[in-house]
Formats: structure tokens, C-alpha cells, sequence
């Protein structure tokens, strides 16, 4: 887990130590450990270390004996199984990103073929004069590229590109209505004019700073679904999850878990007990707010059970306001999911005691589990309806012109997403996986984990697992009118103590009721800001701020992240105090 960035020059001269400089000083919170440059020809690379495997020796850049370079951001949790198949190449470190190279030697632009992990990857080769960029199929590490008028630039945040100087931030509009409408951003345009994202699984080759080349590796098998028991179903599951979850904890650093009292979390929870010896490290988060849901109980007793070190934290009113302008200051690339809030508080408590956090991210979309699934399912006269097809802002009269555009990201990856045999939910669950996954769950995931200097780790999120599940029959996904119904039933058996059958009330947290309890006062400073007049009636705003509506109290905190955004991404403004510090501050 670490922070790279890179130039290829145009004019072929060797990128200047300041734009260096700038890269390294801006990623610093993602590679607290050390950090390593290469330079060479008309390419030069920066990386920001996290040490988590081969700490002695695991120094970046990596060389191979042809003058090859590589810096990655990531683990490759295979490669053990990589080195013991390459035995004529020779080896040097013990670095789990090594066997890349040896890789890329032998196989060229398919060398991401064999791996296995989270990774964003950068490969100069100098004889050849020229730079490959790949990223992990679920696209769980980020990675952002520019075609300024200095050269080609790569970097795993944008605001790196910005801090050196490459590129000035300018909002697309068309991305922004995104953001407004279903709270992330589509495809592998960014908010930012001129800032695209490597897409998931993509592999690019670049020369003479112009792409030349682009493969792809699907995260999600292509082949029609297999037939298959309940209980063949469970044995294969089970085996599945050991090996995921047992390569997942490869790491010379202590590891933990974020235990949500959920399925997905529970179920690593009982797999992780299973492999080690020590008891497992398991952080869990609640509020107190009145008439939320509080699974903290339900963890603490799950972790009793098993005999895991249970860490509780608590989220409250103080820290919504404390912490949010931090939160979308490390958001560059905006995700307005209220999930990051505890996230984020979640992280900082973890990185006291370990460096590696594993979750239960992927589960939802692998195993069905989100109700629009269910609802996608049903007869329209049932209330079926397709995913994401309503708006934040829709019908609340809050923006100057309502978007209409803004599915249409969408709507092209479901056709896309339909090739084969693929069922009605598995082309939502493939629509899921290559844009609401890696642009929101896993970009929240990265940004709050790495501004701690902490590395997460998503079992679920493995080709091998990917592989199995994805292809089980439709009503071992959804059944009896629940989703996850086999990892359910797995569950059940493994450890009932999780009651995986009892209704969850979901991961919910008060930020409308906070938000309209503060409303009189917010509500005229977000309305004022220049960046929320351009798009948004400021009546309408007042309006919604001090709303109880819970539609109404997800569109305002909606803007609320959006405006805190805007005055540190595009104004420039540091995240220095509380939430209306920062709305006030003057530039």
C-alpha cells in the first residue's frame, strides 16, 4: 500500500526534481515508511512506501537486469505460489511486487494476467522507451493519468498531478451531475477536465507520452452460469473463503479486521479465527445517536465467541462536524457516501495498533445482496424497478436545471454488461462492480485508510472468489426474499451465532437529523457559497437544510460534502477547523 506518480516528458528531457518533489511531498500520507525515485531517459517515477511485506529489503523503485524499473501501489497476495513457477528468473528481494517484473520479462503487456492481488502498477522500460500501467481487475487501488503539455503524468491521487504543477483543477460539469444525482462518479472520466482513471483491470502502454496500447482483464468471468447444490454450493464456499482470506493475510506488520456485526464482516470474522493462532484484532463502530442502528452489541458478542480482541468505537454528533472537512480534503476524487464518516474514525483507531485492516467490501455485489437487486427482480406492478434510476435531487426543485444526462454512464455499461448468457442480476451485479465499486465503496475505502497510514484488504474481492460465485445460479443468490441467501446458509453453519437469517436494519448514519438540526445556520452559508448559487436555487437550499424529510436531509448532505469539497479542491482552501469554519473562511 503506498503512493506513486510518474512523468514521461514530451521534449524528452528527464522531468525536473521539482515536479519530483511535489509528487513525493503529496503523497506522503499514503507512504509514511520511506520513499524511492527512478529516473531515467524522459521518465521519472516517485513512490511513497508503507511497509508491509519484506521490510528490509522491499525498498522502491524495483530493478530487473535489463534496467527494467517498477514502483506499485498494493500487494500481490500470490506472490509466493509467482516465485516458485519462476525459477529461471532471478530474484533479489523478497518483495511480493517483484515477481511483476519477472513477469512483465516474460509476458510482456499480459503480465497482470497471473497476479493475484490489489495493485496499481508502473513499469519503465528503457530499452524499449517505454512506460506500462496496469491496475487490479476490481479496480480496488486507484490510479489517475493526464495528457498535459509537459508529458504524460500518472499518479494514485489527482491533487498529485495538481501539487506538481502539470494540470489546473476545472470542474466537468457533466461528472458533477453525477456526483449530485447518485453521489459518485462514472467511468474513467473524473470531475476534473483532463484527469481520466486507469479503469479496473486495464493494462496501458505508453510512449513517447501518447497511450499506444490498452488491454483489459475482466474482473467477473464472462462464461454463462454453472448449475449447482445448496450443498456442493457451501463445501465450495467454504474452501473458497479459506483460501482468500488465508493468502489476504500475508503481511510481516500486525493485521486487523472491521467488524460491522454484518454477513460479510462476520463471515471473515469466523474465517479468520479458523486460521490463527492469536486472537484476531476486530474494530467495530457505533453511534448514539437515538433510532440508529448500533450493531456494536452484536459484534462484541460475535467476537466474544470466538475469542478475538474486540476494539469498540464510537461515532457522534462532535465528530460529523470535526472531521468532514478532513474526510473531503482526503476525497480529491469525491465520493459523497456517508459511509466514509465512520469510516474514516474507524481507521484512525485501527492504525494505533495495526498496519493491514481486512473488510467485507465486494460482498453486496457478489453475493446479491443490495435490495435494488431484489427490486430489479420484481414485476413492475410489484415495484420493480431498474438500478439507480432515481436521482438525489429528483423532484425536490433544489438545482437551476435538473440533469438528465447523468445515467447515461450507466445505461452503457448494462448493455455492455450483457454479453453471454448473463441473467437480468448478473448484468446488475457486473454494472455494480466496474463503476459503483471501485468510483465509491473502494475509493472511500482507499482515501480514509491511506490518510492513516493504514492498508485495507477485501477478501471477497478475489478473482478466484469472483470466479466461483459470480457464476452460481440466480436463487443461490436471492431466496426467500433475501439476498446473500448461500453465504447465509454457509454462515448458518459455520457459526449460527451470527443469526445470518435475522433482518438487518442496514449501516445507517444520522447525518440528515444532524444536518436539519444545525439547518438555520447551514442553511444560508452553503446557499451563499458561489460554488452552490451556480447550481442550486438558495431558497431551495434553506429549504432542505432545515427539512426532517429524509430525501430531503440526503440531498443537503449531499451539498454539504460537495460544498467542503469545492473549497478545497477548486478554491484552495485548507481543511483547518470545524465544518463551518471551513464554509466561512474567507480566500
Amino acid at each position: 500500500m503506498c503512493g506513486i506518480a510518474g512523468l514521461m516528458t514530451f521534449d524528452g528531457k528527464a522531468p525536473s526534481q521539482k515536479v519530483l518533489d511535489a509528487f513525493a511531498g503529496s503523497l506522503v500520507h499514503r507512504g509514511p515508511d520511506g520513499e524511492g525515485r527512478h529516473i531515467s531517459g524522459n521518465v521519472g517515477m516517485v513512490q511513497r512506501r508503507l511497509a508491509i511485506i519484506d521490510l528490509e529489503t522491499g525498498d522502491q523503485p524495483l530493478y530487473d537486469s535489463t534496467g527494467n524499473a517498477l514502483i506499485a501501489n498494493g500487494e500481490i497476495y500470490n506472490y509466493l505460489e509467482l516465485r516458485s513457477t519462476l525459477t529461471d528468473q532471478p530474484f533479489s528481494t523478497q518483495s511480493d511486487c517483484e515477481p511483476p517484473l519477472a513477469l512483465y520479462r516474460r509476458d510482456g503487456m499480459d503480465f497482470a494476467a497471473s497476479l493475484r492481488g490489489m495493485y496499481s502498477i508502473a513499469i519503465h522500460d528503457p530499452v524499449q522507451e517505454q512506460l506500462i500501467l496496469a491496475r487490479d481487475p476490481f479496480g480496488i487501488k486507484p490510479l489517475y493519468f493526464a495528457e498535459t503539455i509537459y508529458g504524460f503524468a500518472f499518479a494514485s491521487e489527482p491533487q498529485a498531478i495538481f501539487a506538481a504543477g502539470l494540470l489546473e483543477p476545472t470542474l466537468d460539469d457533466d461528472r458533477l451531475d453525477e456526483l449530485l444525482q447518485m453521489q459518485f462518479t462514472c467511468g474513467d472520466t473524473t470531475i476534473f477536465k483532463g484527469i481520466q482513471r486507469v479503469k479496473p483491470g486495464e493494462t496501458l502502454l505508453i510512449r513517447q507520452g501518447r497511450i499506444i496500447e490498452r488491454t483489459r482483464l475482466p474482473a467477473l468471468p464472462d462464461a454463462a452460469g454453472v448449475e449447482l447444490s445448496a450443498d456442493d454450493a457451501i463445501k465450495m464456499l467454504d474452501k473458497t473463503l479459506i483460501d482468500s482470506v488465508s493468502i489476504h493475510q500475508r503481511s510481516d506488520v500486525p493485521y486487523g479486521l472491521f467488524l460491522s456485526g454484518g454477513i460479510d464482516s462476520s463471515a471473515i470474522l469466523s474465517v479468520m479465527s479458523r486460521l490463527n493462532e492469536k486472537p484476531v484484532q476486530a474494530f467495530t463502530i457505533g453511534f448514539t445517536h437515538q433510532g440508529v442502528s448500533d450493531e456494536r452489541a452484536h459484534a462484541r458478542d460475535l467476537a466474544a465467541l470466538v475469542g478475538a480482541e474486540h476494539v469498540e468505537v464510537e461515532f457522534d454528533e462532535s465528530d460529523f462536524w470535526s472531521t468532514l472537512p478532513k474526510i473531503a480534503a482526503a476525497m480529491d476524487d469525491p465520493a459523497a457516501d456517508y459511509a466514509i464518516l465512520p469510516t474514516w474514525k474507524l481507521a484512525r483507531e485501527a492504525a494505533k495498533s495495526v498496519k493491514v485492516i481486512l473488510s467485507g467490501e465486494g460482498g453486496d455485489e457478489l453475493f446479491a445482496g443490495y435490495g435494488r437487486y431484489r427490486r430489479l427482480l420484481r414485476p413492475w406492478w410489484r415495484g420493480g424497478r431498474t438500478i439507480r434510476s432515481r436521482g438525489t435531487f429528483d423532484q425536490l426543485n433544489v438545482l437551476r436545471k435538473l440533469p438528465h444526462a447523468w445515467r447515461d454512464s450507466i445505461a452503457s455499461l448494462e448493455v455492455s454488461g450483457g454479453s453471454g448468457a448473463r441473467t437480468k442480476l448478473q448484468i446488475a451485479q457486473t454494472t455494480d462492480c466496474r463503476d459503483w465499486l471501485p468510483n465509491d465503496l473502494l475509493t472511500k475505502l482507499d482515501r480514509c485508510l491511506m490518510a492513516h497510514g493504514l492498508e485495507g484488504r477485501t477478501p471477497f474481492l478475489d478473482r478466484d472468489v469472483a470466479a466461483k460465485v459470480f457464476l452460481l445460479p440466480d436463487d443461490l443468490k436471492i431466496n426467500e426474499g433475501q439476498g446473500k441467501w448461500i453465504l447465509r446458509q454457509w454462515l448458518n453453519k459455520v457459526i449460527p451465532q451470527a443469526k445470518p437469517f435475522s433482518r438487518k436494519r442496514g449501516f445507517t448514519v444520522p447525518v440528515g437529523q444532524w444536518i436539519s438540526e444545525r439547518g438555520n445556520q447551514l442553511g444560508p452559508m452553503v446557499s451563499a457559497l458561489p460554488a452552490i448559487s451556480r447550481i442550486c436555487q438558495p431558497d431551495a437550499v434553506e429549504r432542505i437544510f432545515k427539512s426532517n424529510d429524509k430525501r430531503a436531509g440526503f440531498a443537503a448532505w449531499t451539498l454539504l460534502f460537495f460544498a467542503l469539497w469545492h473549497r478545497r479542491h477548486m478554491e484552495g482552501i485548507i481543511a483547518d477547523g470545524d465544518v463551518f469554519d471551513v464554509l466561512t473562511t474567507k480566500h
